[in-house]
C-alpha cells in the first residue's frame, strides 16, 4: 500500500506510522529522517538542506521533494511506504501525484488522524522531559511523575521545552490549518481520505486505522 498520514501536531502521527508500517511490511517515511539522513551523509541535498537551515529559511519544497522522490525509488518502497510529514502542502501534494504518475503508481490512502484542537494543546503543552535524559519523557495528565518535576528513572529535572508551550503550540496549529490542512480537501477530491478518531490507546487508534486501511484496499 502507498499511504500519505496527516493529522495535527500532537495527533501521534509517528507513533502511529511506526506501528502501521510495521503492520503493513512497508516503510515509514518520515520528513524529519530525510533531513537527518541527507544531512548526515553529507549528500548534494543534505547540505542544500543544511544551508537554508544554518541560515535560519526554512527549506524550499523543491529540495524536500527531491529527497522523497530519491528515498521513495530505494528497493525497499517499490511495494509501498508510508508518508509522514510529506506532502505538507498542496504544491507538494501535486508534485507527489506527478512522481507517482510517473512510475505508474498511485496513493492507496491518505490516513487523516483527527484530534480535537484542545486535546492537542493538553497533549503537547503537558509533556515533561528529563534534563539529564530526553528519552524519559511523562506527562502531567496521562503519564505523570511519583514525584512532581523529577524523574522516576533517574531523578533529574523535569521541564517543558520552549516548543511545548501551549502559546507556541496554537502558533503550529494554525501553521498546520493554513499550510497543510488543505491537502485533505484535494485528497478528498480524489476520494482517497479514510478519517478516524486519534483518541484512546495507541493500540485502539492502530486498529481503528488498520480497520479503515483494509475497508479502503477493499
Amino acid at each position: 500500500m502507498r499511504i500519505v498520514l496527516v493529522g495535527p501536531p500532537g495527533a501521534g502521527k509517528g507513533t502511529q506510522a511506526a506501528y502501521l508500517a510495521k503492520n503493513l511490511s512497508i516503510p515509514h517515511i518520515s520528513t524529519g529522517d530525510l533531513f537527518r539522513a541527507n544531512i548526515s551523509q553529507g549528500t548534494d541535498l543534505g547540505k542544500q538542506a543544511r544551508a537554508y537551515m544554518d541560515a535560519g529559511q526554512l527549506v524550499p519544497d523543491e529540495v524536500t521533494i527531491a529527497m522523497a522522490k530519491d528515498r521513495m525509488s530505494q528497493p525497499d518502497a517499490v511495494n509501498g511506504f508510508l508518508l509522514d510529514g510529506f506532502p505538507r502542502n498542496v504544491g507538494q501534494a501535486e508534485a507527489l501525484d506527478a512522481m507517482l504518475k510517473d512510475e505508474g503508481v498511485k496513493l492507496d490512502a491518505v490516513l487523516d488522524l483527527e484530534v480535537p484542537e484542545d486535546e492537542v494543546v493538553k497533549r503537547i503543552a503537558g509533556r515533561r522531559i528529563c534534563r539529564n535524559d530526553s528519552a524519559h519523557v511523562f506527562h502531567v495528565t496521562y503519564n505523570p511523575p511519583k514525584a512532581e518535576g523529577v524523574c522516576d528513572s533517574c531523578g533529574g529535572e523535569l521541564y517543558q521545552r520552549d516548543d511545548d508551550s501551549e502559546e507556541t503550540v496554537r502558533t503550529r496549529l494554525e501553521v498546520y490549518h493554513t499550510q497543510t490542512e488543505p491537502i485533505i480537501d484535494y485528497y478528498r477530491a480524489q476520494n482517497l481520505v479514510v478519517t478516524i478518531s486519534a483518541l484512546g490507546k495507541v493500540t485502539e487508534v492502530t486498529e481503528r486505522a488498520m480497520e479503515a486501511l483494509g475497508s479502503e484496499k477493499a
